[in-house]
């Protein structure tokens, strides 16, 4: 394949690692593709780290020689590759002593986790929080932002990850081998499922009435209870 050129407001990366996230076989299997399409020949990644060998007119943040993680503001990846061209909004300066290879498993994950929270979630400070699925990549990334607005944090996960979990910092952890049940004393006002194993319908019950649940993938069941719920709100306001 040709090195990208970069447009006036992207860097060209010589990437020295990239990573692979769900998303990418995801995408390539063809799961996905009423959602976002792939067409072939595509590189595929999305989180790269390196040094930035060419830059944009209209770039100010960055120079040539600067070592930087991002994810790729595409929509089919294209990490995967000796050279990637990123837009400078999704850059980030390597801190001094990260490893390439550590930063770079980074950017999909932790915004994803971020975004999941405070953006959709709205996370604040005394929040009651479920994270479903709190070993994972996003999952382990979740715990710690929600703790870190001072709430506090219920974590499913797998029992060999029980401790893993506690020492992320979250509140109480559930072996969702030996207890299925997610209940508390207290409903939840955020649900962050990154399983989405169970119908979204099981949650309503656990949570606070103006609670917000939120979801890493997209399912029949979710998309039908977000659309009733929109009916019910439109409802609510016409009457």
């Amino acid at each position: 394949m040709p090195v990208p050129q970069p447009a006036p407001s992207q860097l060209l990366i010589r990437v020295a690692a990239s990573s692979v996230n769900p998303i990418d076989w995801k995408l390539y299997s063809g799961r996905y593709r009423w959602l976002i399409p792939v067409h072939f020949p595509a590189i595929p990644g999305f989180d790269v780290a390196g040094e930035v060998t060419q830059v944009g007119a209209q770039v100010t943040r960055f120079k040539v020689g600067n070592h930087i993680f991002a994810m790729l503001d595409t929509h089919s990846g294209g990490a995967s590759a000796d050279y990637a061209v990123v837009g400078e909004c999704a850059v980030a300066r390597l801190p001094a002593k990260m490893p390439a290879r550590e930063a770079v498993a980074l950017p999909l994950a932790g915004l994803t986790a971020l975004q999941a929270l405070r953006d959709l979630g709205q996370v604040a400070m005394g929040k009651r929080v479920l994270i479903v699925g709190a070993s994972g990549g996003v999952g382990h990334f979740a715990v710690q932002i929600a703790k870190s607005y001072g709430t506090q944090v219920t974590a499913v996960c797998g029992g060999p990850h029980v401790d893993m979990v506690r020492g992320l910092g979250a509140d109480y952890v559930i072996a969702y081998t030996k207890q299925p049940e997610f209940s508390s004393t207290q409903p939840y006002d955020i649900v962050l499922d990154l399983v989405v194993q169970r119908p979204v319908r099981e949650f309503f019950p656990l949570m606070a009435s103006d609670g917000n649940y939120v979801s890493s993938l997209p399912s029949g069941s979710l998309i039908a209870a977000a659309s009733a719920s929109s009916s019910a709100s439109t409802s609510a306001s016409a009457s």
